[in-house]
């Protein structure tokens, strides 16, 4: 029963003098809030619907599963992960956050460590829905090499294909080494054919051979494991974007903002700072050549629980010798036809209308242009109009080859001092 007071007061909100002409409208406005509320809820069911039908369309782990165990059970791939995945079970894909129907991304669980499992999957063809069209299409993705190959021939076959990808290095022969041997799942000192099959379609794969060339730098996911064309890598704990949940919820234009909020404190930010410059470095002009970014967002850099920066996904990044490859003799009418990815460009010469080879604006000049937003904000007041500065500079800085030895590493070592002295023989160093 409702008390005798409560019930007074409801009687004097909705049947006092003042409220007669709401009393008149009142069967309108019940029928006008009904149709609200059920054009609220065909809304509602709509985005749940087209949130499942995009889930259903991104997450085919399943079928990754399927292909990769297929192949396994036949004898076709091999891999340090395969009886994990297939026999044992001990390694498991848990939630997707696949962002393309071909390419599968999902954290899981390996012997109850957390990890990231990539696959990569063709487009169904049209018109061929049967079960194992996958299955038909992925076949192909192993034909290299063929029965009878030798060991020295596999190895031409690696030195060959990495010199394409990363140039005439000194160091390539090194490089095919550590290929072979991580080839070698059973130790045995031979690479069956199962394993130079698998290994090969993984070097397909931009970031799986960024990760094996960089496979002992500190800023790189450590590679834990592959089956076939699937590889295992230890998980990123944290990005620096919002989180992917609550993107779909958030305004583009609120976004910046949001990633400002929900952004560690302003020491721990410069700690990743740091370490993501030292990646800049280690893919400038390193053992196996230069890598460019293309396409530089705070949603492929992560960190840990230690505050140190970690890459979280390295499709984007891309052998200069790749990107050169691509745009050599390229016809274009401007530089946005002179793009590699989505922020790699190049000048057009509109006289020849192809594009020149050289990138306009290197790694550390993209990634100085997201830190305007990340790093100003909340720095402290007596470092800040110095760090401005210093990110200015930055900013302006050429890809040109006459302009990216020196001047390059003096503006990032000038910014990585500027941040280090600030949190040094602190906490958070």
């Amino acid at each position: 029963m409702m008390p005798r007071g409560l019930r007074r007061l409801v009687h004097l909100v909705l049947f006092c003098p003042m409220s007669k002409g709401l009393q008149s409208r009142l069967p309108a406005l019940k029928v006008k809030y009904l149709l609200l509320a059920w054009l609220g809820i065909l809304v509602a069911s709509w985005v749940l619907y087209m949130q499942y039908a995009s889930y259903s369309e991104l997450c085919r782990g399943h079928v990754c599963h399927m292909v990769i165990c297929d192949h396994y059970r036949r004898g076709i791939i091999s891999g340090s992960s395969c009886k994990a995945l297939c026999e044992e079970r001990s390694l498991t894909l848990q939630r997707c956050m696949s962002t393309s129907s071909t390419h599968q991304v999902y954290s899981g669980l390996w012997k109850d460590r957390p990890v990231v499992i990539k696959c990569g999957l063709e487009e169904p063809l049209k018109g061929d829905v049967a079960p194992d069209s996958v299955l038909r299409q992925e076949i192909t993705l192993f034909d290299k090499p063929t029965r009878g190959t030798s060991m020295d021939e596999f190895r031409e076959m690696l030195h060959s294909f990495l010199k394409s990808n990363l140039g005439e290095q000194p160091s390539l022969t090194t490089l095919v080494g550590r290929v072979i041997t991580l080839a070698d799942v059973n130790k045995d000192r031979k690479v069956s054919l199962a394993e130079a099959k698998s290994v090969w379609a993984l070097l397909q794969i931009n970031e799986f051979l960024l990760m094996v060339a960089l496979q002992e730098k500190e800023h790189t996911p450590k590679l834990l494991g592959f089956c076939g064309d699937l590889y295992v890598t230890e998980r990123v704990g944290h990005r620096l974007e919002v989180p992917s949940y609550l993107q779909a919820l958030v305004p583009e234009a609120l976004s910046s903002s949001l990633n400002q909020w929900l952004a560690p404190a302003w020491p721990r930010r410069a700690r990743i700072t740091i370490g993501l410059l030292e990646f800049i470095e280690e893919v400038f002009h390193g053992a196996y050549g230069s890598f460019l970014m293309c396409d530089t967002s705070l949603r492929h850099v992560g960190y840990n629980f230690r505050y140190d920066c970690k890459m979280a996904d390295l499709r984007s990044v891309a052998s200069e010798m790749a990107v050169r490859r691509f745009l050599r003799g390229r016809r274009c009418e401007t530089n946005a036809d002179c793009t590699f990815g989505r922020d790699c460009t190049a000048t057009c010469d509109r006289l020849v209308k192809q594009c020149n080879t050289e990138v306009v604006q290197p790694n550390l000049a993209k990634v100085c242009v997201m830190l305007q937003d990340y790093l100003v904000s909340g720095a402290p007041q007596d470092l800040r109009i110095d760090l401005e500065k210093q990110l200015r500079t930055c900013v302006t800085l050429s890809g040109l080859a006459s302009q990216m030895e020196v001047h390059h590493s003096l503006v990032l070592n000038n910014l990585k001092t500027l941040l280090w002295k600030t949190i040094s023989n602190t906490q958070y160093s």
